[in-house]
């Protein structure tokens, strides 16, 4: 049994190092505050090394790709992808996320953040005991450490993937996005189960190296819960690009074989079997709250997720106790971007500082799908059943140059209130996700279609399509042709 060392105090502990937890003590620490870090595994948590990080990653040598094809077919280039060496690609993701990483450590380092290594239990409201990682060699006889906060203790515990029922990763055959960001090869066929942000990325992702790709979704749309509009472009431009795409379906009797997997697909057509070498679970991510000693102290939980009893603070039902990141619950969002703002939000509390609460309908929404979607704001759907008296525009990136020069189409889709402001921005197309930093000024800012109007967009530009899409709505029509 591993001895218990001396307790140490700190001002903040923050348990789970992922981009809340880290966000939170880079935060306190430049307000001057002490801080330990609690990681059991790497600090940088999914984001950095199996999420955003690695699989964005990929999916820029994948729009290389997809590029070189469209080089051959539209501009005369004359060049072809010969083949993909997939070693190589992995070694290029992985320096990505190690540079990511010793740069994350540094900063961490120089901000005076103690970062300690072990697997936390909490004890009290102020109290952690870290003791060795189960099955982490080298660790077991390493002592127990108290950790005692004085000001304040954060959870960052972040979540995992969901499983199907029945159907375990086996890290080959079937995987999760956990394992997906570290394979070290490209599948021939694919079939991705979910078709949230996880499944959509990924389906491209293949697509473009050449797979044959099946993208199974239970409901009646791929990235449900985007506008319709959305989910109809990204859906169209999926087809197109060759990834058949059932909605409304259900993934039954999975079998795993020598070659990969045999699965039977109930869609509202009937049965199909889908053979492939690799099989994605992508249906959403779970909680990591079980044997943390939650429940004991009182933290009220539902279904793993820790519920702020104070969401302008953060704050659990145990005073003291703050929760950031995937621990919580919607309106929460589950995106590392959210993560940096609540971490920041509880450290700044922890400080005494009198921080906004955040908006979360004004945190923007990305999937880097190709081509990308963004997103901020209310769906179209969802302002009306608010009430909003609704006015809409949706305005083609093929009506501004810039559009057709990349020739991916998308569109730009502007929900507002009538004779008020605008209520959500939504865009598909080529980086969008780097122009949907406009939209979220927009919505955030309360802004009025006309006041948009009076701003003067770039020529030729993506942008342009933002500007004429309100254009339009404030009686200015340029190019947008009238309906």
């Amino acid at each position: 049994m591993a001895e218990q060392a001396e307790p140490q105090e700190f001002d903040v502990v923050v348990v789970g190092g992922g981009t809340g937890g880290y966000s939170c003590a880079l935060r306190a620490a430049g307000l001057g505050l002490s801080v330990a870090l609690v990681e059991r595994d790497l600090v940088g948590g999914t984001c950095l090394h199996r999420g955003c990080v690695p699989s964005k990653a990929m999916l820029h040598a994948a729009t290389i790709a997809e590029s070189v094809e469209e080089g051959a077919r539209r501009w005369g280039l004359h060049a072809s992808l010969e083949s993909v060496d997939a070693k190589a690609l992995a070694a290029a993701r992985d320096d990505i996320v190690g540079r990511n990483y010793k740069g994350l450590l540094g900063h961490l380092a120089h901000d005076g953040v103690t970062i300690v290594e072990g697997d936390a239990r909490v004890t009290s409201p102020r109290t952690v005991l870290v003791g060795p990682v189960p099955g982490k060699a080298g660790g077991e006889h390493a002592p127990q450490a108290e950790l005692r906060a004085r000001r304040g203790l954060v959870l960052a515990m972040g979540s995992v993937p969901r499983q199907l029922p029945g159907l375990a990763p086996d890290g080959a055959n079937v995987v999760t996005s956990d394992e997906a960001t570290r394979l070290n090869r490209l599948p021939a066929s694919a079939l991705v189960v979910g078709a949230g942000s996880v499944g959509v990325e990924f389906a491209s992702l293949y697509r473009a190296f050449g797979a044959e790709v099946t993208l199974v979704e239970m409901l009646d749309s791929v990235l449900p819960a985007e506008d319709p509009d959305v989910s109809r472009e990204v859906a169209a431009a999926l087809r197109r690009k060759g990834t058949k795409v059932l909605v409304g379906a259900r993934v039954e009797d999975v079998k795993v074989t020598d070659q990969g997997v045999e699965a039977t697909v109930r869609t509202p057509q009937g049965a199909e079997q889908v053979k492939a070498e690799l099989m994605l679970v992508a249906v959403g991510r779970a909680a990591v709250s079980q044997g943390m000693g939650l429940e004991e102290l009182g933290v009220r939980t539902d279904r793993g997720y820790v519920v702020p009893a104070d969401w302008d603070h953060l704050e659990s039902s145990v005073p003291g106790v703050h929760v950031v990141g995937d621990l919580l619950p919607p309106p929460s969002l589950a995106l590392a971007h959210a993560s940096f703002a609540e971490g920041m939000l509880v450290a700044e509390t922890l400080a005494g500082q009198a921080p906004a609460p955040i908006r979360y309908e004004g945190v923007a929404r990305a999937t880097y799908s190709l081509p990308e979607a963004a997103s901020v704001g209310l769906s179209e759907p969802d302002a009306r059943a608010r009430g909003a008296d609704v006015v809409v525009n949706r305005f083609p990136l093929s009506g501004v140059a810039r559009g057709l020069i990349y020739g991916q189409g998308g569109m730009v889709k502007v929900v507002a209130e009538k004779g008020g402001p605008v209520l959500g921005v939504h865009l598909v197309g080529p980086h969008v996700t780097e122009l949907i930093a406009e939209g979220m000024l927009i919505t955030n800012w309360e802004a009025l279609p006309s006041e948009v109007a009076e701003l003067v967009h770039p020529h030729p530009s993506l942008s342009e399509a933002v500007g004429e899409a309100h254009l339009t709505l404030a009686g200015r029509r340029l190019h947008q042709q009238a309906r």
